[in-house]
């Protein structure tokens, strides 16, 4: 596992104490899960692919080229199961994520400010299907953030290919960005407002990885309502246990301006689809399906309002 081009791109933007903190933890990175001896072995045993090309601006992630050991591609990646944001081509396989995650992104792009030669910052990126989605805007580097050892691990398998050095994933949280870090054009925070217990620290938290007059992407979950309604489920919502504060689009607006955000535009208002989200080959586990009630799928099986998800915009102000 090397982050080596990561480092060197913060070292030459200035940040070489935070670089040189991550080169010290990075060798405890990973490892402390019990399940990395089998999913790093799985990233060694991937076969090669002749002279692979790429597509970073299809619905698929695309890594074309022959390989002579399709079957065991299609083995060894399946030892990294459950993939759950995609979907990706490696050669002739094609994995079939949980997420349908190109629809979201067809929801984000056609609003977005120009990603060319950009710092991009995805948070909880997964194993970084926008990020590679977001190479095909030219940007100068992305950089996507992701605790999940397994996502990590899925990132690595597609780098093995594509080997970009405009790209990196890191296996931390947000709350182990430097303090006013005032790095990036462009922050990216998809799915995960919802998780935090303090979602306006998490608002504050992305407002300070932002340069001046930078842009927020911002997209979770919401209810139906006004300004000062907010759900906050008593237990579980659609089976998570991590969910803590649902806003109305109204309120959510709100929790930005009070953060400092400028420029707020509410673009997209949709509701999560079994199209969308559903189990499938590469992850069978429960999906969006078993967590609708089955006589009222607008509702979760916890009786509360089904997934309904917004995308909304914001500024940091220029200095």
């Amino acid at each position: 596992m090397s982050w080596t081009q990561v480092f060197a791109y913060l070292r030459s933007s200035g940040f070489e104490r935070w670089a040189e903190q991550l080169e010290q933890e990075s060798s405890d990175w990973l490892i402390h899960h019990g399940d990395y001896n089998r999913w790093s072995a799985a990233l060694e045993a991937l076969p090669e692919i002749n002279r692979p090309n790429f597509h970073f601006d299809r619905a698929e992630v695309t890594i074309e080229g022959h390989c002579d050991e399709l079957r065991n591609l299609e083995q060894t990646l399946k030892q990294l199961i459950p993939w759950r944001k995609g979907p990706y081509r490696i050669a002739d396989i094609g994995v079939d994520c949980e997420w349908r995650s190109d629809f979201k992104w067809d929801r984000v792009r056609p609003h977005l400010s120009s990603l060319k030669n950009a710092r991009i910052l995805d948070v909880g990126c997964g194993n970084g299907y926008h990020c590679w989605r977001m190479l095909a805007e030219s940007p100068e580097f992305v950089l996507g953030i992701e605790p999940s050892v397994l996502f990590n691990m899925q990132f690595q398998a597609l780098q093995r290919y594509i080997q970009r050095e405009d790209i990196g994933l890191l296996p931390i949280g947000v709350e182990a960005l430097p303090e006013k870090l005032e790095l990036f054009d462009n922050v990216f925070s998809m799915g995960i407002l919802y998780h935090r217990k303090s979602p306006i620290d998490h608002l504050y938290q992305l407002k300070d990885c932002l340069v001046s007059g930078g842009e927020l992407c911002l997209e979770t979950l919401v209810i139906e309502g006004g300004a000062g309604q907010v759900l906050v489920p008593p237990d579980r919502y659609a089976r998570m246990r991590n969910v803590w504060f649902i806003p109305s689009v109204a309120e959510l607006v709100i929790w930005l301006q009070r953060c400092g955000f400028g420029e707020i535009r509410v673009v997209d208002e949709s509701t999560t689809t079994l199209d969308e989200q559903r189990v499938t080959d590469w992850m069978q586990f429960e999906s969006l399906q078993q967590c609708l009630d089955p006589d009222n799928p607008g509702l979760t099986v916890e009786g509360l309002p089904a997934p309904r998800r917004a995308v909304v915009l914001a500024r940091k102000p220029r200095n």
